[in-house]
């Protein structure tokens, strides 16, 4: 990835985030960037309301995870 942000994971490489959720979970936003890019640009524009978050799993990864309260469909 270039030095520039990801507007999906931030400061995080896409290739280092995995989706915790739907029919992508265990992908990594990388992949679902390659694989379905009306996707990945509803993740970008989700981003700014809240619908998901990225956390440091126990096992050291990060995963991109839903908001349980949230409003999105998966």
């Amino acid at each position: 990835m270039s030095t520039t942000q990801s507007p999906v994971t931030g400061i995080l490489e896409e290739n280092q985030v995995v989706i915790d959720f739907g029919k992508y979970e265990g992908k990594t936003v990388e992949q679902v960037a390659e694989l379905d890019p009306a996707f990945y640009q509803r993740l970008v524009t989700e981003k700014e309301t809240g619908v998901f978050a990225i956390r440091r799993h126990r096992d050291k990864s990060f995963r991109l995870y839903i908001n349980p309260l949230s409003e999105m469909d998966h």
